[in-house]
């Protein structure tokens, strides 16, 4: 006896529920099917019909529609969304209806006007991982869609969606960058004023683990996120709050600025499948929508907090260089009779960085020496110009070292005075006064206490470093440099080689430290100390010619000089590289 036939073919299916269905209907129960009652007379079912689809079913709060095209598929879900996205502009939002969608193309089979089989269950998963008023598909259904529709599309990769053997290619459909009609356009609310400092709002990032349970990770990576980049006091911070009120939409950034008040934007997105974590983010400068930074965090979830903290800590460690930079070109355009006192230390701060030239420096130095006759007691200024004189005479370039030395030691002070709670400006005080000072204890209590306040200060880990090589700490050192470059992996790296060279090279493990001095002046071809360092290395290492190629390079410097060495308070130390920089000075005639 032969079985049953059954009747399949080939549809495009369009899933989709009310986001918070649950919640409005606790909240008015009568209000909400009534309102649900009238979208779907006046725009859901005649867009339905004008796509030529066919209803299949309906739940309380979603709908299984049929299509013969995808194409017709994708446009009447875009048609909804813009549709309800208009509707609910005059609505509270505790009371909006948001439809989420789920669009794919796959082989069904029909049972009594029913629909079952696996291209409905991928399209129901597809609308289960769409954000609240936007539209997911599978990669058929953008593979078919092709050029068809003036659609923007974000490939998403592959997800594993509950309960489907395979992965499958899932792709966003950007509803807010369809066009708009003139009807359905209204003017846009007057934009915030941007602070007088960077501002950055964090969105929530997208949870693409394809279960709605994981939503409490994401959002708590997100707050893990905000506190650690709110640690950095000269960054304006958006509260959770208020970023949050995007949760679940397709925003665009230029709306978020205005709307916040701010100018950069960072977005993301979590996926979790099983023990292992993805997270995604990029760093958007919302006024020109051009990305300024962008990578991904793999891990594992034994500890699901202790995760959350560590990538906060390395996207706030990598964002702070990235808008400090960002700013620093942004006020390199203006004149500077136009700047503001931020604005000053902005463009004198860049030169920390320990390549700039001596005439940059000293130019440098008075721009900060401006900013603070403008703000006795702006700390970042007071930090920097204390930390900038510490360049200065390592480079050679104040006109006089002893003043400098003096000024360094006055202006550390009046910034540690000032700076009760800004973690970078008493990172660079410490700094100075640890190179110049005599109590090498004391300002490494003073850089920990900024630390503290700001653990992903990547900069600050470089100061920590170096305080710690002075009192011969060198193990610390070299992993304070290497905890740097790992919070800021895309810049500074030759001041992290550097230090790591210095410490093997007090340690005595010249062959350790002559590829990292190598390759710190390579990145910083004009960082004297590296020069030194590498000169006396070669000359222990008995490589005489290659010392005396370095000494022939520092003259060309005029920085032959004897060095300070009073920072390097181990006496053992200071003769090491004492005995072998006359020993590369003898080689040459």
């Amino acid at each position: 006896m032969s079985a049953e036939r059954v009747e399949r073919r080939l549809a495009a299916i369009l899933a989709a529920d009310v986001a918070g269905y649950s919640r409005l209907m606790g909240q008015d129960e009568a209000g909400t099917l009534a309102r649900l009652r009238t979208h779907r007379r006046e725009l859901i079912d005649p867009k339905i019909a004008e796509h030529k689809g066919r209803i299949v079913k309906t739940t309380g709060d979603g709908l299984l529609v049929e299509f013969p095209s995808v194409v017709e598929a994708v446009a009447c879900a875009v048609a909804v969304q813009r549709g309800m996205t208009d509707r609910n502009g005059s609505v509270p939002e505790e009371q909006r209806i948001v439809f989420r969608v789920g669009v794919n193309l796959g082989d069904i089979i029909i049972e009594d006007g029913d629909i079952h089989g696996d291209g409905v269950n991928v399209a129901a998963r597809l609308e289960g991982i769409a954000e609240p008023g936007g539209i997911c598909i599978s990669g058929t259904v953008r593979d078919h869609v092709g050029d068809r529709l003036d659609l923007t599309f974000d490939d998403l990769a592959d997800q594993n969606l509950k309960n489907i053997a395979r992965p499958v290619r899932v792709y966003r459909v950007r509803v807010a960058d369809a066009p708009t009609t003139a009807a359905s356009s209204k003017p846009a609310p007057p934009a915030l004023a941007l602070p007088d400092k960077p501002s950055i709002a964090v969105l929530p990032f997208q949870n693409m683990s394809g279960d709605p349970e994981q939503e409490y990770f994401v959002d708590g990576m997100v707050e893990e996120i905000i506190t650690a980049l709110s640690r950095i006091r000269w960054l304006f911070v958006i509260a959770r709050n208020s970023s949050f009120t995007y949760k679940g939409q397709n925003v665009d950034v230029k709306r978020v600025s205005r709307e916040l008040g701010v100018r950069y934007v960072l977005e993301g997105s979590v996926r979790r499948a099983g023990d292992r974590v993805r997270i995604t983010a990029q760093l958007i400068d919302a006024e020109t929508g051009s990305h300024l930074w962008a990578d991904r965090f793999d891990g594992s979830l034994e500890d699901v907090f202790d995760v959350q903290d560590q990538v906060a800590v390395a996207v706030a460690g990598v964002i702070e260089p990235a808008v400090h930079i960002a700013e620093t070109r942004r006020a390199e355009k203006r004149p500077i009779t136009d700047l503001t006192t931020y604005d000053l230390y902005l463009r004198a701060a860049f030169e920390l960085g320990g390549s700039a030239e001596k005439d940059r420096l000293v130019a440098a130095a008075g721009v900060l020496d401006e900013a603070i006759n403008r703000d006795p007691r702006f700390t970042p200024a007071l930090g920097a110009a204390a930390a900038i004189r510490v360049v200065l005479d390592v480079q050679g370039g104040a006109p006089d070292l002893e003043q400098n030395c003096v000024d360094a030691v006055g202006l550390a002070h009046r910034c540690v005075n000032a700076a009760t709670d800004d973690p970078n400006a008493l990172c660079m005080a410490a700094f100075a006064l640890g190179y110049f000072g005599e109590d090498i204890a004391a300002a490494i209590a003073l850089l920990s206490r900024g630390l503290a306040l700001n653990p992903s200060f990547a900069v600050g880990w470089l100061y920590a470093s170096a305080l710690s090589i002075y009192a011969g700490k060198l193990r610390e050192g070299i992993e304070q440099a290497e905890r740097a470059m790992r919070l800021n992996p895309n810049a500074r790296m030759g001041l992290g080689l550097a230090l790591i060279g210095f410490a093997h090279f007090f340690d005595g493990s010249f062959d350790l430290a002559e590829p990292k001095l190598r390759e710190a002046i390579q990145q910083l071809p004009s960082y004297v100390t590296a020069y030194r360092f590498l000169a006396a290395c070669y000359a222990h290492l008995g490589r005489l010619v290659e010392a005396r190629e370095m000494v022939e390079k520092l003259r060309a410097m005029n920085a032959l000089d004897e060095p300070r060495i009073t920072h390097w308070r181990r006496p053992e130390h200071r003769e090491l590289l004492v005995s072998g920089l006359r020993l590369a000075a003898n080689q040459v005639n």
